[in-house]
């Protein structure tokens, strides 16, 4: 959108004086600059040229004066780095680094001297090779220091290369920055709320930033062995020793006071587990294969149906039929328990606006912490085993379903609810018949993405006791067979694909 400026006619100059007021109302300083600079700009389509000097000399600082923040950014890293390179080229000793080399070699130098002196005391016939190895080690001192020196002799070239990509800079500055000005002149005209003018804020912030960037990272380059407080972040091991004791007092202290809670929770998931392997594992092979390629062709198709024989077949042959139905019923117990306290709570979360502010950064911890973290705590409360590795999986696999849920429902049409309403729709009634069955293709890939994160943990939760497929491949990789890690790692790409087209062709 370009906002054209025009001259004062005959019954139009309220408007011309309207648009003088607001130019001059947003730049704050320069007025008739800025609208020539404007008209120009909107009268024209596509990239116009023109140059702004005080944004050119000022360069990032301008940007940040003028609220353009996303400009100031990419500038004064821009800036920053010809900044660096003319800081080394006048104060930087470039041959620092290959000279670091020296130490070593010289050390190594005249461990062979005593060497050499040694042998022509003691062992003549050694005497000649322990020459050549110090002739080779001097030649290669003598190499490094004409390197360093030669490094040393770019410091010219180091310093035209960044007053040469400094000004490239400061071209491209003031060649956006009337442009990117009338830009957010145009969003600002829309939206007062927008800051406009020259602010003392704005203006000591960039200027704060833009000039701690380039004193800092010029002394850092500029002079390494100085600043010592630069090279590296100050530390201090023993906060961090005090804070890695407290956490695991506190941990050892929980779990002894809450530890009939978490025995409860274990017995629980141990009864669902139990259950389940009872189902998948004594079950006639026959029996259970069957039901799967039912099951699959009934919800995706008959074609998806043969595949899962196919995987079926693989996983008996093979010798990893019972393992693989473990590895279900673990997924199994862990994916019905997440999907059964998922739902629900995405249900609420999606009522109440409030309550999924406060979830949804949980949701976001359980997701990005590392899978092997989740295993230090499951350990000091639920320690090793099967019911452990459960609550670990859910963990790691429980959350799509809450935040796709919660997508879902929100994404019903507001004019669908309000049209059952008006019919008299109760609360559940709305619930059940309106909202669950539109969200239903949300929720549907929600617990797929549950499923198939849940047995993506299956490997790591073998560290822990898991059993099943994934101590295959722990073992295959503990002692490098890697015939048996693949054949494995097939067995579980089967079981995810079965369950993917089933859970995916119900969605369809």
């Amino acid at each position: 959108m370009s906002i054209a400026f025009e001259q004062p006619a005959a019954g139009h100059g309220d408007h011309a004086t309207d648009a003088v007021e607001t130019v001059d109302e947003f730049v704050g300083a320069n007025g008739d600059y800025y609208r020539d600079q404007f008209r120009k700009i909107g009268d024209r389509r596509g990239f116009t040229f023109t140059f702004n000097w005080p944004a050119s000399l000022l360069g990032s600082i301008w940007f940040g004066m003028r609220n353009l923040w996303t400009y100031f950014l990419p500038f004064v890293a821009l800036e920053t780095l010809a900044i660096v390179q003319i800081a080394r080229g006048i104060w930087g000793d470039l041959g620092a680094p290959i000279r670091a080399r020296l130490d070593g070699i010289e050390k190594t130098l005249v461990f062979r001297r005593e060497q050499l002196a040694d042998a022509k005391a003691n062992a003549p016939d050694k005497v000649a090779a322990f020459e050549d190895a110090i002739a080779s080690l001097e030649r290669a001192v003598e190499g490094i220091k004409l390197e360093a020196a030669a490094a040393q002799g770019t410091a010219t070239t180091l310093i035209l290369l960044g007053l040469g990509l400094l000004m490239i800079i400061k071209f491209i500055e003031g060649c956006l920055a009337n442009t990117a000005l009338q830009s957010r002149y145009t969003q600002w005209r829309s939206d007062r709320t927008m800051t406009a003018g020259l602010g003392s804020p704005q203006i000591a912030l960039a200027t704060v930033l833009a000039l701690f960037t380039y004193v800092t990272c010029a002394l850092k380059f500029g002079f390494p062995a100085q600043v010592e407080a630069l090279r590296s972040f100050p530390t201090n091991q023993a906060v961090q020793s005090e804070a890695a004791a407290a956490i695991k007092y506190w941990m050892n202290a929980a779990s002894v006071s809450t530890e009939w809670f978490f025995d409860s929770l274990t017995f629980g998931i141990r009864t669902i587990l139990d259950a389940l392997e009872t189902v998948f594992v004594e079950t006639p092979w026959p029996v259970m294969g069957g039901f799967i390629i039912l099951l699959t062709g009934l919800s995706a198709g008959w074609r998806p149906a043969i595949f899962s024989a196919a995987a079926l077949a693989y996983l008996g042959y093979l010798g990893f039929w019972e393992k693989s139905m473990k590895t279900m019923a673990l997924l199994g117990t862990a994916a019905c328990i997440s999907i059964s306290l998922g739902i629900p709570l995405g249900i609420v979360c999606a009522r109440h606006p409030r309550l999924y502010a406060v979830v949804r950064p949980i949701l976001d911890f359980m997701q990005t912490m590392p899978a092997f973290v989740y295993l230090i705590p499951v350990i000091a409360f639920f320690g090793t085993g099967k019911p452990a590795a459960i609550i670990a999986t859910m963990i790691f696999g429980g959350s799509p379903v809450v935040r796709l849920t919660v997508l879902g429902l929100r994404g019903v049409p507001s004019s669908v609810r309000e049209a059952a309403m008006a019919f008299g729709a109760s609360r559940r009634y709305l619930l059940w018949k309106v909202d669950l069955p539109l969200a239903a293709p949300s929720i549907m890939a929600g617990i797929n993405q549950t499923i198939l994160l849940s047995l993506a943990m299956v490997v790591i939760a073998s560290l822990i006791g898991a059993k099943g497929l994934g101590e295959d491949v722990l073992q295959a990789l503990q002692y490098a067979s890697e015939g048996l890690g693949i054949l494995a790692g097939l067995a579980i790409l089967c079981c995810a694909m079965i369950l993917d087209r089933i859970i995916q062709g119900k969605r369809r």
